[in-house]
């Protein structure tokens, strides 16, 4: 008898993750290891859980996430997204509450190229008068 289990892929800034949710214990894993070892903050850890929590399925499902790209924020976030789009595979009931707290919306906001002329996006060189 095979284990069901749902995917879905959630992204924030330059991150990545693909997100699996089976039926389990709670266990929260990221790239082969314990969210608590891979993220390091309790932030991090409180931002992945939140979708699981409203959901109010805290708990009874198993997490497997594989992400790449940015950073451990940018990853987290898209952990984040990719486990409520997973519950909302699961469970479509739970949609409205996930989409009431804001979980299913993708964060547009990403880093500003370079542009030439410039030290930096926006910081233009520094300025000698005389």
């Amino acid at each position: 008898m095979a284990v069901e289990s749902y995917y879905a892929t959630g992204r924030r800034k330059n991150a990545v993750a693909r997100v699996w949710l089976s039926s389990g214990t709670g266990q929260i894993t990221i790239n082969g290891r314990p969210m608590a070892e891979y993220l390091g903050r309790k932030v991090l850890e409180m931002e992945v859980e939140s979708p699981l929590k409203r959901a109010g399925i805290a708990g009874t499902v198993d997490v497997v996430a594989k992400t790449l790209g940015g950073g451990l924020a940018g990853q987290a976030g898209a952990v984040k997204l990719g486990i409520a789009r997973a519950i909302c595979e699961m469970a479509p009931d739970l949609r409205p509450s996930l989409r009431q707290g804001g979980y299913l919306l993708r964060d547009p906001r990403v880093k500003e190229r370079k542009k030439y002329g410039r030290k930096r996006a926006r910081r233009g060189f520094q300025f000698v008068k005389r």
